[in-house]
């Protein structure tokens, strides 16, 4: 338990430096390198509108990583009466079933509270994901992997117009780490320029792993399903696709797709409204 606590704090700083390194070397490095280009015009050249692009995409990538952390799933445990006391226990050692209580609820031991749809605890927003807050954390996920592959084609391009080499041949990414390890050992290759090198790889895994757990979150959404239901072999009902997007994106999921807004459509909102 220690040291799920300790990954709770070490992963958001983690993501929170990649992020910050990130944004350094775009904007002081990259961009700046784009500007030697004088055969376009300012307006439309390449550093302008790659800056723009950047900055759409870290914005809503951080943009919806504040509003995972800041909208937490509810305590159903207050409703249900749920203390520090006995009840807990049988939650912890598994005596008692969440769906007895509640159908998908679960009581996640990082947290200290009770969830209902709850799908998993991200350790990266140190933070569980559930109905309030899927949404955002799906655009943290499609985002976070949209922006590394852009620093990813940006960094590409500064260390072929700096080393002078091409990566027209697929097996030029594929042997530039190892190649670069042997230049910068023997004196060859500049330590910032080894620097970029390992966030390229870095990025690609980043952007890899987004791109992938994304994919996976959409289709467990449109089988209308969570990781835990999953995780626990639970039956859920069988409802249209449309349903289930429409619960976790509501009806004006344009907007969540352009900024980082709060969906307040939320089917199972109304229902608890109710």
């Amino acid at each position: 338990m220690l040291v799920l606590r300790l990954l709770n704090v070490v992963a958001p700083a983690y993501f929170l430096c990649i992020s910050l390194v990130t944004f350094v070397l775009q904007i002081f490095v990259f961009i700046p390198s784009m500007f030697r280009d004088l055969s376009t015009t300012p307006l439309f050249s390449p550093a302008l509108l790659h800056g723009a692009l950047f900055l759409f995409l870290s914005a809503n990538a951080l943009g919806n990583y504040v509003l995972v952390i800041q909208s937490s799933p509810e305590d159903l445990g207050k409703d249900l009466n749920l203390g520090k006391g006995a009840e807990v226990a049988d939650w912890l050692d598994g005596s008692r079933s969440p769906g007895s209580a509640l159908p998908s609820t679960h009581f996640c031991r990082l947290c200290t509270r009770v969830t209902q749809r709850h799908d998993h605890h991200c350790f990266f927003t140190g933070n569980c994901i559930g109905s309030k807050n899927m949404r955002n954390f799906i655009m943290f996920c499609l985002y976070t992997s949209l922006a590394c592959l852009d620093s990813l084609v940006a960094g590409m391009a500064y260390i072929s117009a700096t080393l002078s080499m091409s990566f027209a041949d697929p097996l030029a990414f594929l042997t530039l780490l190892p190649h670069s390890i042997s230049h910068f050992f023997s004196g060859d290759l500049l330590s910032s320029e080894m620097f970029v090198i390992l966030m390229l790889y870095l990025w690609l895994g980043i952007g890899l792993a987004c791109a992938g757990f994304c994919c996976h979150q959409m289709l467990l959404i449109l089988r209308g399903q969570t990781r835990y239901q999953v995780r626990k072999g639970m039956v859920v009902r069988a409802r249209p696709w449309r349903e289930n997007l429409q619960e976790v994106f509501g009806k004006k999921w344009l907007l969540g797709l352009l900024i980082p807004v709060l969906n307040v459509e939320s089917n199972y909102r109304r229902q608890k409204e109710k």
